[in-house]
C-alpha cells in the first residue's frame, strides 16, 4: 500500500515497488490521478484520504482483499504549508488541516494495518516525515505534524518489534510539484536573507534530484535486506543517503534532590547559558 502514490515520490516508490514484483494499492484524494498511477504500474488504485478512518480501513481492506495480506505500508501522502504561514498569522483551522494531512493519514492507516502484521507475523512500514520538522523552514502544522510522525513511528517501531514488525521514517529531499515555482523559490530564498536557512541547505532545496532518487531508500526499508532495520530517522536526498541520530540528553547539571534543594534561577542561568 502506497498512500500518496499517484504523483511525485509516492509514485517514484510505486514504480519501484511493482518492478520488483510486488503488488501495490496506490492510493490518493483524486480518483483520476490515482487509477492513472494504478494503470502506469498494473496496481490497484483506490481514491479517498485516508485521515478518514473509514478510508484507511477500506485501503487496508482492498489491499489484503485483492493480495491477500499486507506486507508493506508506506506513507507519502502530504501537503504543502501556505507560504509565508506562521505563528503570527496561521488560523486554528489551518493548522489541524495540516496536521490531518501529514499525522492523521499516517496514525490511521498504521492503526489500520498493524493489526494485520501483527497477525502475520511480519511487516514493514515507512512513514514519509521532513527535514522541516526542524523548524528551519518556518511553518506551524506542516513541522509539527513531521515531528509528530516522527515520535509516532518510534513508538509503533518499540510496540511492535517483538511481533516481527518494523517501522522506520524517510525525510525525503526531491523535486516535486510541492518544491518547485516561482512562489516556492521565493520561499526559500526569503528563509535565507531571514538567517533561517543556510547557504547550502538554500541551494539543495532549490536544486533537488528527481523523486527517482528517493525511491531505493524506501524500497529497502521494506525489503528482506532490512529485516533488522527499525525505529531510525532516515534522510534521502538525490545521492545523499543519512540518517538522524536518535535523541539523548546531554548533561548540563546534577544534584542529588534527596539531600539539596531545587535548583535556583540564578543557577540555572549558569548552567545553562555556561556564564
Amino acid at each position: 500500500m502506497v498512500v500518496g502514490g499517484t504523483r511525485g515520490i509516492g509514485l517514484a516508490i510505486a514504480e519501484l515497488l511493482a518492478a520488483q514484483g510486488a503488488g501495490v494499492v496506490v492510493n490518493g484524494r483524486d480518483p483520476g490521478a490515482a487509477h492513472a498511477a494504478a494503470e502506469r504500474i498494473s496496481g490497484v488504485a483506490h481514491a479517498g484520504s485516508p485521515a478518514d478512518p473509514a478510508v484507511a480501513d477500506a485501503l487496508i481492506e482492498a489491499c489484503v482483499r485483492e493480495f491477500g495480506r499486507i506486507d508493506i505500508l508506506i506513507n507519502c501522502a502530504g501537503t504543502a504549508e501556505p507560504m509565508g504561514s506562521s505563528i503570527l498569522s496561521v488560523s486554528s483551522a489551518e493548522f489541524n488541516q495540516l496536521l490531518g494531512a501529514h499525522l492523521s493519514t499516517v496514525f490511521e492507516t498504521c492503526r489500520a494495518a498493524a493489526p494485520r502484521m501483527v497477525a502475520q507475523g511480519n511487516g514493514a512500514i515507512v512513514n514519509t516525515s521532513s527535514f522541516a520538522f526542524l523548524g528551519d523552514y518556518g511553518g506551524t502544522g506542516y513541522p509539527a505534524g513531521k515531528g509528530a510522525v516522527n515520535g509516532l513511528t518510534l513508538a509503533i517501531a518499540a510496540e511492535l518489534k517483538e511481533f516481527g514488525v518494523r517501522a522506520n521514517v524517510v525525510c525525503p529531499g526531491a523535486k516535486t510539484r510541492l518544491s518547485t515555482g516561482a512562489e516556492y523559490e521565493q520561499h526559500i530564498a526569503s528563509l535565507n536573507r531571514r538567517g533561517m536557512l543556510d547557504d547550502v541547505s538554500m541551494q539543495g532545496a532549490l536544486d533537488a534530484a528527481p523523486p527517482e532518487y528517493v525511491a531505493p531508500t524506501y524500497g529497502y526499508l521494506v525489503s528482506d535486506l532490512a529485516k533488522d532495520v527499525t525505529g531510525r530517522v532516515f534522510i534521502a536526498a538525490g545521492g545523499f543517503v543519512g540518517e538522524f541520530a536518535r535523541p539523548a540528553p546531554g548533561f548540563l547539571g546534577y544534584r542529588d534532590h534527596h539531600t539539596a534543594g531545587p535548583w535556583a534561577v540564578d543557577e540555572l542561568h549558569g548552567i545553562i547559558s555556561g556564564a
